[in-house]
């Protein structure tokens, strides 16, 4: 589960490395936690070194990202729960598309519900 303040690291190449949430998108009153597949607003707090001059993001920019891995366990209908060692996201554009053109590591298949197959489709793997 993430909440405000919770530190992500960045699955893709986009060129961020660590953000910070500060709202999440969702319908409902106020929704205190983001479990896999919502989509959050986040500030860049640490940029990838390696790449500092082609990257597409800078130190402070607000952006919204979507979480793909959390360190909470994910139950599905099967029976199967999972989960993963980090808190992490892909950071997206304004129209909800991604930066980045690739993704690293697997991708849950929860994704493709909530619409997000271009980030599948980036990724390396499916769980």
């Amino acid at each position: 589960m993430i909440q405000k303040q919770t530190l992500l690291t960045v699955v893709d190449n986009s060129g961020g490395k660590i953000v910070r949430c500060i709202h999440i998108l969702k319908k409902g009153k106020k929704p205190r936690h983001g479990q896999i597949g919502d989509v959050i607003v986040c500030s860049v707090q640490q940029i990838r070194k390696k790449n500092k001059l082609t990257s597409k993001v800078k130190k402070g920019d607000v952006l919204y990202g979507v979480i793909v891995k959390t360190s909470s366990f994910l139950k599905r209908c099967s029976g199967l729960s999972f989960c993963f060692s980090k808190n992490a996201v892909v950071l997206l554009s304004k129209q909800f598309k991604p930066l980045a053109t690739r993704v690293f590591g697997v991708i849950p298949g929860e994704l493709r519900n909530k619409k997000f197959t271009k980030i599948i489709s980036l990724s390396s793997g499916l769980l």
